[in-house]
């Protein structure tokens, strides 16, 4: 599935191919893991663009050792994803080991992720998230454990900056993950304060590629464009790159990323019509997801409908049409009374994507900065941080 393609006039350098453990990359891209976006649909959408390495939506290693029903259908993989990658959430090492050891005992990953980098007020102020880096030994008391539970199965490790500008911690954190033996660290080049408002920091991804040698270095924040990648690569000396919200309502992002990791010089600029059938196909993919059930699959799909179609002149009616639908026909319906011949409308249609907030200063437990090691009743604290809240 493609639209039409732009020819650059020129192709910047290239990232060689990139190895997370034993997991080789032809093109150094991460699907960064997004609550309710990066489930199969998704995913397998993406991939028939591109290429790279497509993570799960973040799930929470309680949740999963209980066998709840929504962990163990987001830790289902489609047979066409290859490989099948996982990103866990937790707090207290003895639960993320077994829910390591689960995911590899029953063979459902080959590639575990670890998230500390969620910046939402309801997982920080439990000391979960962006937060808990700051508490250095239990930290790397989880990366250890994951890492032993997990055996030949690459883990790696995503990460904020830090809580704020004068608590920053990706630079020790990133030190003790690769102490603990992770196949790779990524970081989110903003502070939890920042949630995703304001501009990344690249310097600090180049601060990091300085201090961390011995495995790949993934930069993430503000790549809206194939461009933008190739920049963040040259500019920090990264290994790779990780995609989040620069790719809602546009998985032929993949493509212009693979194209420009080769060093083609080829861009999407897909018209109306390819446009409205990247919607159609991502719906008709999450019918399959949640198991047939097309009126849940058709609420799923409204979220997106803003991000698809930005830019390209529609109608306010029938995007609020669209953001109300409960069927694959009435999807058929609404598309049908477009304008399917417009073409690409150029810049209205690229940059920012998804909501950037506002900083704020960071909901944390009673007392947390007062020191970097954890005291009893933030210890009782942290057990409650475990609830199915994605992010980073």
């Amino acid at each position: 599935m493609s639209g039409p393609l732009q020819t650059l006039e020129a192709s910047q350098e290239v990232a060689p191919a990139m190895h997370i453990g034993d997991i080789a990359l032809s093109i150094p891209v991460v699907l960064a893991p997004m609550a309710g976006i990066t489930n199969t649909a998704f995913r397998r959408l993406c991939r028939e663009f591109g290429a790279g390495l497509y993570v799960s939506e973040m799930i929470t290693s309680r949740a999963l050792v209980e066998r709840t029903e929504a962990s163990m259908r987001l830790i289902t993989h489609h047979p066409s994803e290859q490989p099948r990658s996982i990103q866990l959430y937790g707090v207290d090492p003895a639960t993320i080991g077994e829910a390591v050891t689960m995911l590899v005992a029953e063979d459902r990953a080959d590639h575990i992720d670890l998230n500390f980098g969620c910046p939402v007020p309801k997982v920080t102020k439990k000391g979960g998230g962006a937060a808990l880096p700051w508490k250095l030994e239990l930290f790397r008391a989880i990366v250890e454990r994951a890492v032993k539970s997990a055996g030949d199965i690459p883990v790696t490790v995503k990460m904020r900056k830090g809580i704020d500008s004068d608590h920053l911690t990706y630079l020790e954190a990133a030190k003790a993950a690769e102490g603990a033996g992770v196949s790779a660290v990524a970081l989110h080049a903003r502070t939890a304060d920042q949630f995703y408002s304001g501009h990344a920091d690249w310097d600090a991804i180049g601060a990091l590629k300085q201090t961390i040698n011995s495995i790949p270095v993934l930069g993430n924040g503000d790549i809206w464009s194939a461009e933008d990648a190739l920049n963040m690569v040259a500019q920090t000396d990264c290994d790779g790159v990780v995609v989040g919200r620069g790719c809602l309502g546009k998985p032929w992002l993949f493509g212009d990323l693979a194209a420009a990791f080769r060093g083609e010089p080829l861009r999407h600029q897909p018209g109306l019509r390819e446009v409205a059938g990247a919607f159609r196909r991502h719906a008709e993919l999450l019918v399959e997801f949640f198991g047939g059930e097309e009126i849940r699959a058709c609420r799923d799909i409204r979220k997106h409908v803003a991000w698809y179609f930005k830019g390209y002149p529609v109608g306010g009616e029938l995007r609020a049409a669209l953001a109300r639908v409960e069927s694959l026909q009435e999807i058929d319906d609404l598309l049908g009374q477009m304008d399917l011949d417009q073409e690409y409308p150029g810049d209205p249609a690229e940059g920012p994507r998804g909501r950037a907030g506002s900083p704020k200063r960071t909901a944390l437990p009673e007392h947390w900065l007062d020191s970097t090691e954890l005291s009893a009743s933030q210890r009782s604290t942290l057990l409650e941080a475990e609830i199915d809240t994605s992010g980073g």
